[in-house]
């Protein structure tokens, strides 16, 4: 296990409009609580990405953010550069549609996007806004998902990619999906934070570039989490 881990937080200037960087503080305290030290990058739109980080975060944002913010990363390169290497990633609600080949614009207009992922996203119809819970893709081995969504997106996964989760409460991508993940990037619409919400999916984060983690002490969030699931799923 690594002694030491890197983490780097893309655009908090343009994308972090829902507390997403809260996202950051799960992944620094849950590393630490294990030993590892963190060392954490807070990345501007104006300045470059670098390549060498272990696990890097971006958030949600409005339209125009998000535009500027696709365009940046698709100059830039080094996004790209860092997951070719084996960096984990996790890109959250605008952050996520970025991620794909293409989403939608201020007037639903197509915007490129960077590639990372092979999705789509578009506007649909309606706002989907409320909690969400979804069932983990087995593969993954973690529990129920729960967290907060507020979007227009309607994203359609392509053949390189797997669902993250099932929906068994709101919307996701809006095909009964939510999220999806393709070798160490995963994309969600959650909020909450996702991370605060889910520590077991930051620790899976952490594994992908640290290797197996001793656990620590989750008594207190699976009794929240039961809770959260009671209030939220059909009796």
């Amino acid at each position: 296990m690594q002694s030491e881990l890197s983490i780097v937080w893309i655009y908090p200037d343009l994308l972090s409009t829902y507390g997403d960087q809260g996202n950051v503080l799960v992944l620094e305290q849950r590393a630490r609580a294990r030993g590892i030290r963190t060392r954490t990058v807070h990345v501007r739109s104006s300045d470059p990405v670098p390549q060498q980080g272990d696990v890097y975060l971006i958030g949600g944002g409005e339209d125009r953010p998000q535009i500027l913010g696709a365009e940046r990363l698709r100059r830039d390169g080094g996004l790209h550069a860092a997951i070719q290497r084996g960096a984990a990633m996790l890109a959250v609600c605008a952050g996520y549609q970025i991620m794909g080949t293409v989403f939608g614009g201020e007037e639903g207009q197509p915007v490129p996007g960077v590639g990372l992922l092979d999705i789509s996203s578009g506007r649909g119809e309606r706002r989907a806004v409320g909690e969400l819970a979804a069932e983990v893709d087995p593969a993954l081995g973690l529990p129920t998902l729960t967290g907060f969504e507020n979007h227009m997106g309607v994203t359609r996964l392509g053949p390189g990619v797997r669902p993250l989760s099932r929906t068994m409460v709101g919307v996701g991508n809006g095909d009964g999906t939510e999220g999806c993940y393709a070798g160490r990037v995963i994309g969600t619409y959650l909020h909450g934070p996702a991370l605060a919400r889910n520590p077991a999916l930051a620790d899976l984060l952490l594994s992908w570039v640290t290797g197996p983690l001793p656990p620590i002490d989750d008594s207190w969030y699976q009794a929240l989490r039961d809770e959260r699931l009671r209030a939220v799923l059909p009796s």
